[in-house]
Protein backbone atom coordinates (compact mmCIF):
# COMPACT_ATOMS: atom_id res chain seq x y z
CA UNK A 1 0.00 0.00 0.00
CA UNK A 2 1.24 3.51 -0.82
CA UNK A 3 2.35 5.74 2.02
CA UNK A 4 0.04 8.27 3.67
CA UNK A 5 0.73 11.93 4.43
CA UNK A 6 -1.52 14.22 6.47
CA UNK A 7 -1.32 17.87 5.46
CA UNK A 8 -2.80 20.22 8.03
CA UNK A 9 -4.13 23.23 6.13
CA UNK A 10 -3.66 21.25 2.94
CA UNK A 11 -6.36 23.08 0.98
CA UNK A 12 -4.79 26.49 1.54
CA UNK A 13 -2.49 28.52 -0.66
CA UNK A 14 0.72 26.54 -0.09
CA UNK A 15 -0.84 23.29 1.12
CA UNK A 16 -2.67 22.55 -2.12
CA UNK A 17 0.61 22.64 -4.07
CA UNK A 18 2.24 20.24 -1.62
CA UNK A 19 -0.78 17.94 -1.89
CA UNK A 20 -0.57 17.97 -5.69
CA UNK A 21 3.14 17.09 -5.74
CA UNK A 22 2.81 14.24 -3.23
CA UNK A 23 -0.23 12.80 -4.98
CA UNK A 24 1.73 12.84 -8.24
CA UNK A 25 4.49 10.93 -6.45
CA UNK A 26 2.00 8.22 -5.50
CA UNK A 27 1.27 9.14 -1.90
CA UNK A 28 -2.17 8.96 -0.38
CA UNK A 29 -2.93 12.47 0.85
CA UNK A 30 -5.18 13.33 3.76
CA UNK A 31 -6.04 17.04 3.74
CA UNK A 32 -6.95 18.12 7.29
CA UNK A 33 -9.10 21.26 7.28
CA UNK A 34 -11.84 22.92 9.32
CA UNK A 35 -14.32 22.90 6.42
CA UNK A 36 -13.87 19.77 4.25
CA UNK A 37 -16.78 20.78 2.02
CA UNK A 38 -14.76 23.83 0.96
CA UNK A 39 -11.71 21.73 0.15
CA UNK A 40 -13.14 19.57 -2.62
CA UNK A 41 -10.83 21.23 -5.15
CA UNK A 42 -7.97 19.01 -3.89
CA UNK A 43 -9.68 15.70 -4.81
CA UNK A 44 -8.78 15.81 -8.55
CA UNK A 45 -5.06 16.04 -7.67
CA UNK A 46 -4.94 12.24 -7.61
CA UNK A 47 -6.88 9.12 -8.54
CA UNK A 48 -10.29 8.44 -7.00
CA UNK A 49 -9.88 8.33 -3.23
CA UNK A 50 -6.17 9.21 -3.30
CA UNK A 51 -6.63 12.76 -1.96
CA UNK A 52 -9.30 13.17 0.71
CA UNK A 53 -10.30 16.21 2.79
CA UNK A 54 -11.05 15.39 6.45
CA UNK A 55 -12.45 17.47 9.31
CA UNK A 56 -9.84 18.84 11.70
CA UNK A 57 -9.33 21.86 13.93
CA UNK A 58 -5.75 22.09 15.18
CA UNK A 59 -7.04 23.63 18.41
CA UNK A 60 -8.78 20.30 19.12
CA UNK A 61 -6.51 17.42 20.20
CA UNK A 62 -8.86 14.61 19.24
CA UNK A 63 -9.41 15.84 15.69
CA UNK A 64 -5.67 16.37 15.17
CA UNK A 65 -4.99 12.81 16.31
CA UNK A 66 -7.73 11.31 14.16
CA UNK A 67 -6.45 13.12 11.07
CA UNK A 68 -2.97 11.75 11.76
CA UNK A 69 -4.06 8.12 12.22
CA UNK A 70 -1.84 5.83 10.14
CA UNK A 71 0.20 8.66 8.61
CA UNK A 72 3.83 8.10 7.62
CA UNK A 73 4.48 11.86 7.39
CA UNK A 74 2.80 15.09 8.44
CA UNK A 75 3.02 18.59 7.05
CA UNK A 76 1.78 21.63 8.98
CA UNK A 77 0.79 24.56 6.76
CA UNK A 78 -1.61 26.20 9.21
CA UNK A 79 -0.94 29.85 9.93
CA UNK A 80 -2.77 33.17 10.11
CA UNK A 81 -1.80 36.70 9.13
CA UNK A 82 -4.41 38.30 11.39
CA UNK A 83 -6.30 37.11 14.43
CA UNK A 84 -9.99 36.39 14.05
CA UNK A 85 -12.21 35.26 16.93
CA UNK A 86 -10.87 32.11 18.59
CA UNK A 87 -8.14 31.80 15.99
CA UNK A 88 -5.44 33.83 17.69
CA UNK A 89 -1.72 33.70 16.99
CA UNK A 90 -0.75 31.68 20.06
CA UNK A 91 -3.46 29.03 19.69
CA UNK A 92 -2.80 28.48 16.00
CA UNK A 93 0.90 29.08 15.42
CA UNK A 94 2.34 28.01 18.76
CA UNK A 95 0.03 25.60 20.55
CA UNK A 96 -1.35 24.15 17.31
CA UNK A 97 2.13 23.43 15.98
CA UNK A 98 3.15 21.91 19.33
CA UNK A 99 0.08 19.67 19.34
CA UNK A 100 0.76 18.30 15.87
CA UNK A 101 4.44 17.62 16.64
CA UNK A 102 3.74 16.04 20.03
CA UNK A 103 1.12 13.67 18.65
CA UNK A 104 3.30 12.86 15.64
CA UNK A 105 6.17 11.91 17.94
CA UNK A 106 3.86 9.81 20.12
CA UNK A 107 2.64 7.65 17.24
CA UNK A 108 6.04 7.38 15.54
CA UNK A 109 5.47 9.51 12.43
CA UNK A 110 8.63 9.28 10.35
CA UNK A 111 8.86 12.79 8.84
CA UNK A 112 7.42 16.19 9.73
CA UNK A 113 7.54 19.42 7.75
CA UNK A 114 6.54 22.68 9.44
CA UNK A 115 5.86 25.91 7.55
CA UNK A 116 7.09 28.94 9.48
CA UNK A 117 8.21 32.37 8.20
CA UNK A 118 11.29 34.53 7.77
CA UNK A 119 11.44 36.87 10.75
CA UNK A 120 10.31 34.29 13.30
CA UNK A 121 11.75 35.66 16.55
CA UNK A 122 10.76 35.14 20.18
CA UNK A 123 12.02 38.64 21.00
CA UNK A 124 10.07 40.41 18.28
CA UNK A 125 7.42 42.96 19.25
CA UNK A 126 5.13 41.29 16.68
CA UNK A 127 2.92 38.51 18.03
CA UNK A 128 2.96 36.88 14.60
CA UNK A 129 6.77 36.63 14.64
CA UNK A 130 6.85 35.59 18.29
CA UNK A 131 4.40 32.73 17.87
CA UNK A 132 6.06 31.55 14.67
CA UNK A 133 9.32 31.23 16.64
CA UNK A 134 7.61 29.51 19.58
CA UNK A 135 5.94 27.11 17.15
CA UNK A 136 9.32 26.21 15.63
CA UNK A 137 10.77 25.64 19.10
CA UNK A 138 7.86 23.40 20.09
CA UNK A 139 8.07 21.36 16.89
CA UNK A 140 11.80 20.73 17.29
CA UNK A 141 11.34 19.79 20.96
CA UNK A 142 9.12 16.86 19.95
CA UNK A 143 10.39 16.18 16.40
CA UNK A 144 14.08 17.19 16.38
CA UNK A 145 14.48 15.87 12.83
CA UNK A 146 11.65 17.99 11.45
CA UNK A 147 12.14 20.22 8.40
CA UNK A 148 11.37 23.86 9.22
CA UNK A 149 10.70 26.12 6.23
CA UNK A 150 10.78 29.91 6.58
CA UNK A 151 9.57 31.54 3.35
CA UNK A 152 9.57 35.24 2.58
CA UNK A 153 6.32 36.55 1.08
CA UNK A 154 4.91 33.78 -1.13
CA UNK A 155 3.51 34.61 -4.57
CA UNK A 156 1.43 32.61 -7.02
CA UNK A 157 -2.05 32.49 -8.60
CA UNK A 158 -3.93 32.35 -5.29
CA UNK A 159 -1.69 34.72 -3.32
CA UNK A 160 -2.90 37.52 -1.06
CA UNK A 161 0.02 39.75 -1.95
CA UNK A 162 0.11 40.71 -5.64
CA UNK A 163 -3.59 39.89 -6.10
CA UNK A 164 -4.47 42.21 -3.26
CA UNK A 165 -2.53 45.18 -4.59
CA UNK A 166 -3.59 44.52 -8.18
CA UNK A 167 -7.24 44.55 -7.17
CA UNK A 168 -7.11 47.83 -5.25
CA UNK A 169 -9.49 50.41 -6.75
CA UNK A 170 -8.66 54.02 -7.45
CA UNK A 171 -5.65 55.89 -8.85
CA UNK A 172 -3.54 55.72 -5.66
CA UNK A 173 -1.79 52.81 -3.95
CA UNK A 174 -0.95 53.74 -0.33
CA UNK A 175 1.90 51.73 1.20
CA UNK A 176 3.12 51.34 4.75
CA UNK A 177 6.73 50.14 4.73
CA UNK A 178 7.38 51.01 1.12
CA UNK A 179 11.15 50.79 1.70
CA UNK A 180 11.00 47.43 3.46
CA UNK A 181 12.78 44.69 1.51
CA UNK A 182 11.20 41.38 0.53
CA UNK A 183 12.46 38.31 -1.33
CA UNK A 184 9.26 36.93 -2.91
CA UNK A 185 9.30 33.15 -3.36
CA UNK A 186 7.14 31.21 -5.81
CA UNK A 187 4.56 28.98 -4.13
CA UNK A 188 5.52 25.90 -6.14
CA UNK A 189 9.15 26.30 -5.03
CA UNK A 190 7.99 26.29 -1.40
CA UNK A 191 5.93 23.16 -2.12
CA UNK A 192 8.90 21.38 -3.68
CA UNK A 193 10.99 22.27 -0.62
CA UNK A 194 8.34 20.71 1.62
CA UNK A 195 8.24 17.61 -0.56
CA UNK A 196 12.00 17.22 -0.02
CA UNK A 197 11.28 16.81 3.68
CA UNK A 198 8.71 14.09 3.03
CA UNK A 199 10.37 12.15 0.22
CA UNK A 200 14.05 12.66 1.03
CA UNK A 201 13.87 13.12 4.80
CA UNK A 202 15.56 16.53 4.69
CA UNK A 203 15.89 18.12 8.14
CA UNK A 204 16.91 21.45 9.62
CA UNK A 205 15.84 25.08 9.22
CA UNK A 206 15.77 26.63 5.75
CA UNK A 207 14.96 30.19 4.69
CA UNK A 208 13.21 30.40 1.34
CA UNK A 209 13.44 33.35 -0.99
CA UNK A 210 13.36 33.91 -4.72
CA UNK A 211 16.19 35.35 -6.86
CA UNK A 212 14.79 38.91 -6.58
CA UNK A 213 15.23 41.17 -3.55
CA UNK A 214 12.90 44.16 -3.88
CA UNK A 215 11.38 46.85 -1.72
CA UNK A 216 7.64 46.75 -1.22
CA UNK A 217 7.36 49.85 -3.40
CA UNK A 218 9.37 48.24 -6.22
CA UNK A 219 7.31 45.04 -6.00
CA UNK A 220 4.08 47.02 -6.39
CA UNK A 221 5.59 49.10 -9.18
CA UNK A 222 6.59 45.93 -11.07
CA UNK A 223 3.09 44.56 -10.56
CA UNK A 224 1.52 47.73 -11.99
CA UNK A 225 3.71 47.33 -15.07
CA UNK A 226 2.47 43.77 -15.53
CA UNK A 227 -1.20 44.81 -15.34
CA UNK A 228 -0.65 47.85 -17.60
CA UNK A 229 -1.98 50.39 -15.11
CA UNK A 230 -0.60 53.73 -14.00
CA UNK A 231 -1.19 54.57 -10.36
CA UNK A 232 0.46 56.87 -7.86
CA UNK A 233 2.33 54.91 -5.18
CA UNK A 234 2.32 56.82 -1.89
CA UNK A 235 4.63 55.80 0.96
CA UNK A 236 2.91 56.36 4.29
CA UNK A 237 4.98 56.90 7.46
CA UNK A 238 4.80 54.11 10.01
CA UNK A 239 3.01 56.30 12.54
CA UNK A 240 0.26 56.94 10.00
CA UNK A 241 0.05 53.22 9.32
CA UNK A 242 -0.24 52.56 13.06
CA UNK A 243 -3.12 55.05 13.33
CA UNK A 244 -4.96 53.50 10.38
CA UNK A 245 -4.42 49.96 11.67
CA UNK A 246 -5.54 50.95 15.17
CA UNK A 247 -8.70 52.55 13.82
CA UNK A 248 -9.55 49.48 11.74
CA UNK A 249 -8.90 47.23 14.73
CA UNK A 250 -11.16 49.37 16.91
CA UNK A 251 -13.93 49.19 14.31
CA UNK A 252 -13.64 45.39 14.34
CA UNK A 253 -13.90 45.33 18.14
CA UNK A 254 -16.83 47.76 18.34
CA UNK A 255 -18.82 45.79 15.77
CA UNK A 256 -18.04 42.50 17.57
CA UNK A 257 -16.40 41.16 14.45
CA UNK A 258 -19.18 42.08 12.00
CA UNK A 259 -16.56 44.27 10.36
CA UNK A 260 -13.39 42.26 9.89
CA UNK A 261 -10.13 44.12 9.43
CA UNK A 262 -8.46 42.44 6.46
CA UNK A 263 -6.66 45.58 5.30
CA UNK A 264 -3.94 46.40 7.83
CA UNK A 265 -3.44 45.35 11.46
CA UNK A 266 -1.24 46.85 14.15
CA UNK A 267 0.81 43.65 14.21
CA UNK A 268 1.40 43.86 10.46
CA UNK A 269 2.68 47.42 10.85
CA UNK A 270 5.24 46.10 13.35
CA UNK A 271 6.29 43.37 10.91
CA UNK A 272 6.72 45.86 8.09
CA UNK A 273 9.45 47.66 10.03
CA UNK A 274 11.81 44.72 9.42
CA UNK A 275 13.22 43.50 6.10
CA UNK A 276 11.92 40.08 5.06
CA UNK A 277 14.89 38.53 3.26
CA UNK A 278 17.00 35.38 3.55
CA UNK A 279 19.88 35.66 6.02
CA UNK A 280 23.38 35.41 4.58
CA UNK A 281 24.27 32.33 6.65
CA UNK A 282 20.94 30.52 6.17
CA UNK A 283 20.31 27.24 4.38
CA UNK A 284 18.22 28.02 1.30
CA UNK A 285 16.17 26.56 -1.54
CA UNK A 286 19.34 25.62 -3.39
CA UNK A 287 20.36 23.43 -0.45
CA UNK A 288 17.12 21.52 -1.03
CA UNK A 289 17.93 21.20 -4.75
CA UNK A 290 15.22 23.69 -5.72
CA UNK A 291 16.10 26.42 -8.21
CA UNK A 292 14.29 29.67 -7.26
CA UNK A 293 11.80 30.96 -9.82
CA UNK A 294 11.95 34.69 -10.72
CA UNK A 295 8.80 36.79 -10.42
CA UNK A 296 9.04 37.92 -14.04
CA UNK A 297 8.40 34.41 -15.33
CA UNK A 298 5.21 33.92 -13.29
CA UNK A 299 3.36 37.18 -12.62
CA UNK A 300 1.86 37.59 -16.11
CA UNK A 301 0.38 34.08 -15.88
CA UNK A 302 -2.18 35.16 -13.30
CA UNK A 303 -2.19 38.97 -13.07
CA UNK A 304 -3.35 39.51 -16.67
CA UNK A 305 -6.96 39.54 -15.46
CA UNK A 306 -6.35 42.90 -13.75
CA UNK A 307 -5.39 44.61 -17.01
CA UNK A 308 -7.84 47.19 -18.38
CA UNK A 309 -9.05 44.77 -21.04
CA UNK A 310 -7.98 41.55 -19.36
CA UNK A 311 -6.86 38.88 -21.80
CA UNK A 312 -7.58 41.19 -24.74
CA UNK A 313 -5.12 43.90 -23.70
CA UNK A 314 -2.29 42.61 -25.90
CA UNK A 315 -4.63 42.26 -28.89
CA UNK A 316 -5.81 45.86 -28.51
CA UNK A 317 -2.23 47.11 -28.35
CA UNK A 318 -1.44 45.23 -31.57
CA UNK A 319 -4.49 46.73 -33.25
CA UNK A 320 -3.32 50.22 -32.34
CA UNK A 321 0.00 49.55 -34.00
CA UNK A 322 -1.77 48.38 -37.17
CA UNK A 323 -3.84 51.55 -37.31
CA UNK A 324 -0.73 53.63 -36.94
Amino acid sequence: MSKLVTIYGGSGFVGRYIARHLAKDGWRVRVAVRRPNEAMHVKPYGAVGQVEPVLCNIRDEASVQMAMDGADAVVNCVGILAENGKNNFDDVQNEGAERIARLAAAVGVEHMVHLSAIGADENSNSEYAQTKALGEKAVLAHMPNALILRPSVVFGPEDEFFNRFAGMPGPIVPLVGGKTKFQPVYVDDVARAAVAGVLQGKTGVFELGGPDVVTLRDAVSNMLGVIHRRKLIVNLPFFVGAIIAGSLGLAQSLTLGLFRNTQLTSDQVKLLRQDNVVAEDAQTLEDLDVKPTPMSSILEEYLWRYRPSGQYDAIKDSAKNLNA
